[in-house]
């Protein structure tokens, strides 16, 4: 049996353990909190805009844009991950769905272009032998619209160059606190049921931010007089649309990130808690039978000299 010591050692680690999982938990409660709004308010701003390339998508002038034209060469692989770990399972589940989509397509290494978005995923490709064309770090929360332009203008020069024929991004959709899924969204080449099942997916069926009845009607792509010039409202207006899907992509794994690392240290304090119960227990056990064999061997030896 354990001493009296060792125990008592095991009881104040866990205790300290569970001291610092609370407190990175109210942390990432506080985070979660702000993360989940903003990516809940931004759904209705993402939704539209989105539904407006839906739209668009089956008009003549869109049908011969670059962006919507199948080209043969690599296919892009956007991975948003987290800089940061004790999330749970948050990571590896983006992780697997990209290595899923890779089997799918049946694509080899080297038909894989990989900007990753977050340290995590970064690391674990590079080091299978991707190529990990641009990384970038996922540590602030307050990311705008205009700092993601980078990955958006990347993707459109290689995809305008021949460099690459599709691109997808790879992240995770927030449902609720306890609930993330890790999904994969094509963004290039622009379909029209690609962005369907995009903003299907973006908007909660019920609750402040659903959609009001009149969204829901399925309307089909009709015809668009488009003025000055097609082509020059769609140079301009086809990157800005590309580029709030993906950063609506960001601002929901930011939201599920945050949420799973509040559940983990969570679930972590409560299991500190369990244990540091379980070892004052038996360390309780342990100090009541030394004393009883004190005691015995005290009035063993009180008896022994009568």
């Amino acid at each position: 049996m354990a001493s009296l010591k060792s125990l008592k050692i095991k009881i104040q680690s866990y205790k300290k353990t569970g001291t610092v999982t609370k407190a990175m938990q109210a942390v990432s409660a506080v985070k979660m909190r702000k993360a989940q709004e903003r990516a809940l308010s931004g759904r209705a701003y993402a939704a539209t805009s989105l539904s407006i390339l839906q739209r668009l998508s089956g008009t003549s002038d869109v049908k011969r844009h670059s962006l919507l034209q199948k080209k043969t060469g690599k296919t892009c692989f956007v991975i948003i991950t987290s800089d940061k770990g004790l999330a749970g399972s948050l990571n590896s589940a983006v992780i697997r769905k990209a290595e899923a989509e890779i089997l799918r397509l049946n694509l080899n290494r080297g038909d894989i272009v990989i900007i990753a978005v977050g340290r995590r995923g970064g690391e674990y490709f590079a080091s299978r032998g991707y190529d990990v064309r641009l990384k970038f770090e996922n540590v602030a929360d307050g990311v705008s619209e205009e700092e993601m332009r980078m990955i958006t203008d990347e993707v459109l020069n290689w995809h305008e160059e021949g460099e690459i024929s599709a691109c997808v991004v790879a992240y995770t959709n927030f449902i609720s606190t306890f609930e993330q899924e890790p999904v994969i969204r094509q963004i290039v080449p622009i379909t029209a049921e690609m962005f369907a099942l995009m903003v299907a997916r973006i908007r909660p069926a019920k609750g402040k931010y659903s959609p009001v009845p009149q969204d829901e009607k399925a309307a089909g792509p009709s015809v668009y007089t488009i003025e000055p010039d097609a082509d020059e409202v769609l140079r301009a207006l086809l990157p800005k649309l590309l580029n709030i899907a993906v950063f609506h992509a960001h601002i929901e794994s930011k939201a599920s990130e945050h949420s799973a690392r509040m559940v983990a240290m969570k679930s972590a304090t409560d299991k500190a808690k369990e244990m540091a119960s379980t070892y004052t227990r038996t360390f309780n056990k342990v100090r009541q039978a030394a004393i009883t064999r004190e005691v015995s061997e005290i009035t063993s030896g009180i008896e022994a000299m009568k």
